[in-house]
């Protein structure tokens, strides 16, 4: 019987397409040979649920992270992120602020990062306590595309923390770009969807920003039909080429503040200009936050439900007095039920609350 390490480099490369991605690290660590099976872009890797970003140890300042699939924590070395505040995570890279409001975005387990312009002065002038600065500059941030697939990325950000105004930046920009929007008009989320960056504000406007032929001042452009305007927390999501608006609403009942929330669901259908509400997500599972939403197939993860909306804080105040719920925590939307079964440490600390992250070092 062969050995082994005489295992040929597509066999080796079939067997790490099955492999989480913590074993992979664990197959690299087999042998040579075997290590330098995972520096080439063999099979894709397994499909995988997201880690949570947790925070610092203090002592060691070793990051941690908790893996759903494992449901085990992770302490890693990752000095690019000490101190930092992290609020945002798209296609397995971190967008992080330190103390001086110096932003990067990071691959933390590639180690390659970007250094980002300055933040507008004005924005960094509305932060108040300076102490709270970091936690305050940006809202949200994602990407359009994998930095290490396409060097045309753009980076989407949401200044501000009371009203979010939009602003990108792709590399070789000395700044950022700030879109002009109306008055009290705040953006609750973004999306890169189909192309170009699709935002929904408070008042329920779907709006796109389009990336072809930039003019020196982009505009927002009102797309889709009319949307009820809803008061709670909202969400875009790319569902596998459909555009998802989620609207979650926490209500205080009683002195129980689990099931005081409600998740609605619509689907706006911009080439028929109408909307359609969803009862389910076709077994699927969604992640919300400050990260480029996700969703997974959960028939492949035993661990995790179906139909359900798995959210981590997008406040940095977590109070069930002030929000009369849990902003951690999962929403089945069969049952219409909140529940929560994450570890203590996923809770807001002063380098920020916990940021969903798919890991992505291939």
């Amino acid at each position: 019987m062969a050995a082994w390490s005489d295992l040929t480099d597509d066999v080796l490369g079939y067997i790490t397409s099955f492999l989480p991605f913590p074993d992979h690290y664990r197959f690299g660590a087999v042998c040579k040979n075997w290590r330098s099976i995972l520096k080439r872009k063999l099979p894709p890797p397994a499909p995988q649920l997201p880690w949570l970003v947790l925070e610092e140890e203090n002592e060691t300042k070793k990051r941690k992270f908790y893996s759903l699939f494992e449901g085990k924590h992770y302490s890693i070395e990752i000095s690019e992120l000490c101190g930092r505040y992290i609020c945002g995570s798209s296609h397995g890279w971190l967008f992080a602020v330190d103390s001086e409001i110096t932003a990067i975005l990071v691959n933390p387990f590639t180690r390659e990062c970007y250094e980002l312009p300055p933040f507008p002065e004005y924005y960094i002038q509305q932060c108040d306590p300076f102490e709270e600065m970091r936690t305050q500059i940006v809202f949200k941030a994602i990407l359009s595309h994998d930095p290490k697939e396409r060097s045309d990325f753009m980076a989407m950000v949401l200044l501000g923390a009371e009203y979010t105004t939009p602003a990108f930046w792709k590399p070789g920009n000395a700044s950022w770009t700030v879109i002009d929007v109306p008055k009290k008009y705040t953006v609750d989320d973004i999306v890169y969807f189909k192309g170009n960056f699709y935002l929904i504000s408070n008042f329920s406007t779907l709006s796109v920003l389009h990336l072809v032929d930039f003019d020196p001042e982009p505009k927002l452009t009102e797309v889709g039909p009319q949307i009820e305007q809803v008061g709670g927390q909202k969400y875009l999501v790319d569902f596998d080429g459909c555009l998802l608006l989620i609207d979650r609403c926490c209500e205080h009942v009683g002195d129980d503040l689990t099931n005081g929330v409600q998740c609605d669901v619509i689907e706006p259908n911009l080439e028929k200009n109408c909307l359609y509400d969803r009862r389910d997500i076709d077994g699927y599972a969604l992640f919300l936050g400050r990260n480029s939403s996700i969703f997974v197939d959960s028939s492949q993860f035993p661990m995790c439900k179906k139909n359900s909306i798995n959210f981590t804080h997008l406040t940095d105040s977590f109070s069930r007095e002030e929000f009369g719920c849990h902003e951690f925590g999962i929403f089945d939307m069969i049952t219409k039920t909140w529940s929560t079964y994450y570890p203590v440490e996923a809770s807001p600390t002063s380098i920020g609350s916990p940021v969903w992250l798919t890991p992505n070092p291939w």
